[in-house]
Parts: structure tokens; C-alpha cells; sequence
């Protein structure tokens, strides 16, 4: 399989998956890169009327999770570890998350990602740690093109 049929099947399982039917996201995965964009919408408000963390965190995670696994071509890997700093409140217009590896061994991914309000202003970064697990990406249903 060619690394852009990868970057497509690994887009197919990210829309596919029933999460992603609230939040109806754009993706774009390029090679150790990862841009996700959603629409705010007042259902992912807190009580303050501003955009609620966890949603911040799912951009930030899938991103940087998006770019690491484009560099993996055989297994499904998963999320050991991620730190998450939300800087600004956001409660309209687009949020966009921008992934990109930061550093790759054998064993382990590190990646890191900003996300941005509609303005291009950084609302919030992470970074995470990534490994492969035992599931294949052939295995996966929505895995596919």
C-alpha cells in the first residue's frame, strides 16, 4: 500500500468512527502532519457558553494521534500518554488542530499539537506518546478505500 492510499484509509476510519458523527470533522493527514477542523456549535458548550474542554482535547489528541499513525502502515496505535494545556476560550466560528510528529523510534511516537480559533490564535496545545498495539489496520472495518 502507498503511504497517500494510507493517509485516505486512515482519514475513511476517522469519519467512520460514531464520535465523529457529533462533531462532523474535516481531517487532512499528510505525511507526520494532521490538520482537523469542527464548527462550534453551542451543544459542546460549558456552563460559561464557551467551547468545554474535552473537546479540545479530542482535537488535540486525534491530531497529533493522526500524525503519528501515518507513519505506521501496519498496526493501529494507541494513546499511552497526553498532556493537555487549554490557554483560551473559544465560543464561535471553527477550530482547527494542527498535529505533527515530533520525534519516532522503533517503539514509541511522540507528537504534538496546537489547536486555533477561527482567527489563527492558539487556543490550546498538547503532546502525547503513542505506540503500536496489537491490532492491525487491515483488521479494522472503516480501515479501508
Amino acid at each position: 500500500m502507498s503511504f497517500e492510499s494510507h493517509y485516505q484509509c486512515l482519514q475513511n476510519m476517522f469519519l467512520a468512527a460514531p464520535i465523529n458523527q457529533f462533531y462532523r470533522p474535516r481531517i487532512k493527514i499528510e505525511e507526520g502532519y494532521t490538520e482537523i477542523a469542527i464548527d462550534v456549535q453551542e451543544k459542546y458548550f460549558h456552563g460559561a457558553s464557551s467551547v468545554h474542554g474535552s473537546v479540545y482535547f479530542k482535537m488535540l489528541d486525534d491530531a497529533a494521534y493522526f500524525s503519528a499513525n501515518s507513519l505506521e502502515l501496519e498496526f493501529f496505535l494507541v494513546t499511552t500518554s497526553f498532556t493537555t494545556y487549554l490557554t483560551k476560550p473559544v465560543s464561535s466560528g471553527v477550530i482547527k488542530a494542527v498535529g505533527r510528529v515530533a520525534n519516532k523510534n522503533r517503539s514509541q511516537t511522540i507528537a504534538e499539537a496546537i489547536v486555533y480559533n477561527a482567527k489563527g490564535i492558539e487556543i490550546g496545545r498538547g503532546n502525547g506518546l503513542f505506540v503500536r498495539s496489537r491490532t492491525k489496520l487491515k483488521n479494522i472495518d472503516d480501515y479501508c478505500c
